[in-house]
């Protein structure tokens, strides 16, 4: 199994003070900082852009893992790459070609990655396998946070790892939604390996304790 990585969703993290947020995270030994980009038309709700990004960027060296759930993702890769993102995922269902998107991320030297909201089959996705390097699976439906594991998505999950290791390629698999120490070790048997979690890390006194006890239950 590729190695365990969390995630934390900065949606579920006290605003009033991000950047001490983050960096607790940071400190906390979380891997990766999931930026959950919303833009009211692909989602019914809106988040934040790039500018608030860019502004983090400044004070967090953490891998930015961005997520748009936007409609029009190549009209805003540009501005999110000067933002800081490190990896950025869009939606297959959204209105551009995916391989645009995907050779205009690659052009900046940035990781590509797709997501596919719970009612897309996981075949429509195969295709692209050989030119990004994630795919999310997403777990509940995109656009609002606190939602329940949809573990009916497992089947997903495992059908895309048996592709990817029988192709013998190097893809990442993401779930994103519901995930806490509850949940982590059922995705992680189908075949996950980057976890984000926004409630179960954020809403936690402790940060670090609820960081290490989510890793530890990937494996349990």
């Amino acid at each position: 199994m590729k190695e365990v990585i969390i995630a934390p969703s900065i949606l579920s993290a006290d605003f009033a003070k991000l950047g001490e947020e983050c960096a607790a995270m940071e400190t906390a030994g979380a891997d990766q900082l999931h930026i959950d980009v919303m833009d009211g038309h692909f989602v019914p709700n809106i988040s934040y852009g790039a500018p608030i990004m860019k502004s983090l960027r400044k004070v967090n060296k953490m891998f930015f893992d961005t997520h748009l759930m936007i409609s029009e993702p190549l009209r805003y890769i540009e501005d999110f790459v000067k933002g800081g993102a490190d990896r950025i995922t869009f939606h297959l269902e959204c209105d551009n070609d995916p391989m645009e998107v995907i050779e205009k991320i690659k052009s900046f030297g940035v990781l590509p990655a797709i997501a596919i909201k719970p009612g897309t089959p996981y075949e429509k996705v195969v295709p692209y396998l050989p030119f990004i390097e994630m795919v999310l699976v997403m777990t509940v439906e995109p656009g609002f946070g606190g939602q329940s594991f949809m573990a009916d998505m497992m089947p997903k999950v495992k059908a895309l790892r048996e592709i990817i290791e029988k192709e013998g390629l190097n893809v990442n698999i993401q779930v994103d939604g519901g995930i806490d120490k509850n949940t982590i070790g059922i995705a992680a048997k189908a075949g996950a390996n980057i976890f984000v979690a926004g409630s179960a890390l954020f809403k936690q006194e402790n940060y670090a304790k609820a960081v290490e006890e989510i890793r530890s239950a990937a494996f349990a």
